[in-house]
């Protein structure tokens, strides 16, 4: 009987101290939860880009089943495209996704870290980031901006642009001017072109209004839907400035410094996600998105030629020689590229290039 009144006794106070612990982990709990505002450099809902972060965004929130507060802000909702790097920075907000190479005139070594002209491709860029040494450099150049960046979303090779005119030589270049931001905007500029850097959602209402005369943007599945070939009927193909475009999310140093290394880690995985994630979704559409273009929309396909190629190959090292010049740090970034790309474009010739060539020779492509 005594036995039973003991147990009981101990049960009551199981329940009490349980009780009591309940209150306790409630505050503590709630202590946990972290306010995270991401502002985009892309339009609402636009496929892809515009998506790709919306779903980026969402899949922290749910990751951490709620304990990271995610809010998002797409263009001119909270701030400026081109405003974002800053409001991050400063700690208005807490990241931003973005091409970093938008970022270039606060240091040219931003460019690295989106795409540079004849540069890596989605699989090279990869390696060169996570294996290469491309992290470390990228969270040096951040770390000056008071930014930490993770890949976050890559478009593959994107196209060489839309055109209200056929391109057959550099000289077509002269006096045009086109969209392109980056690196690649200054090798069009040393062909004499215009080099324009404006938000994806002001594109098509200059190339309407003839503000500029043409532009590059992203690829088939993006580009349709931006309706260019309303305004411009030359697709040319393949574009030498973005051969593999990685979009980042960008987050404030100091915020990221205050989570826990489990908080970290699942942002890490949400953003390694969405970088394939994205690439997948695009080489998913784009085939089908060209094939409207050309069958039911009138956009005439056009590859550059070998002399306009090595037109775009002689000006880009000449922006390259540039870039060496600028730091130290631009310096040692584009060595590390050079050799990345010298490595990993070898590997790729007898690999993937030397497969999908005799493929292609097998089935007749």
């Amino acid at each position: 009987m005594k036995r039973r009144q003991f147990l009981k006794k101990a049960g009551l106070a199981g329940v009490a101290g349980a009780a009591a612990a309940s209150t306790l982990a409630a505050p503590a709990i709630a202590q946990q939860r972290t306010d995270m505002v991401i502002v985009a450099t892309w339009p609402r809902d636009f496929p892809g880009l515009g998506t790709g972060a919306q779903r980026l965004s969402k899949r922290i929130g749910d990751m951490t089943e709620g304990r990271i507060n995610v809010q998002y802000f797409a263009a001119k909702e909270r701030v400026g495209a081109f405003d974002s790097f800053d409001e991050v920075a400063s700690g208005n907000a807490q990241a931003y996704h973005a091409a970093d190479y938008y970022w270039k005139g606060k240091h040219l070594g931003w460019a690295y870290f989106t795409a540079v002209p004849f540069g890596l491709t989605y699989t090279e860029m990869n390696a060169w980031i996570r294996f290469g040494g491309g992290q470390e450099l990228w969270d040096k150049l951040a770390g000056d901006f008071g930014l930490k960046n993770l890949m976050a979303g890559n478009t593959g090779v994107q196209m060489g642009g839309w055109f209200n005119k056929e391109i057959n030589s550099a000289d077509d270049f002269k006096g045009l001017k086109m969209r392109m931001p980056g690196l690649g905007g200054d090798v069009i500029a040393k062909l004499g072109a215009s080099p324009v850097s404006i938000p994806g959602g002001q594109i098509y209402e200059n190339l309407v209004s003839g503000a500029i005369d043409a532009t590059e943007w992203v690829g088939p599945w993006n580009d349709r839907y931006m309706k260019f070939y309303e305004a411009a009927k030359y697709y040319y193909f393949p574009g030498m400035h973005e051969p593999g475009s990685t979009l980042a999310l960008g987050m404030n140093a100091s915020w990221w410094g205050t989570l826990s290394k489990t908080d970290q880690t699942i942002i890490e995985a949400a953003a390694s996600m969405e970088n394939d994630v994205m690439m997948a979704e695009f080489n998913a559409k784009s085939g089908e998105a060209l094939a409207d273009l050309v069958q039911n929309q009138g956009v005439k396909l056009r590859e550059f030629n070998d002399d306009v190629y090595d037109s775009f190959g002689e000006a880009a090292a000449e922006v390259f020689e540039g870039v060496r010049a600028h730091s130290p740090l631009a310096s040692e970034i584009h060595e590390s590229f050079l050799k990345a790309r010298a490595d990993l474009g070898a590997w790729s010739k007898i690999s993937d290039q030397a497969y999908v060539a005799q493929r292609n020779r097998v089935l007749g492509v």
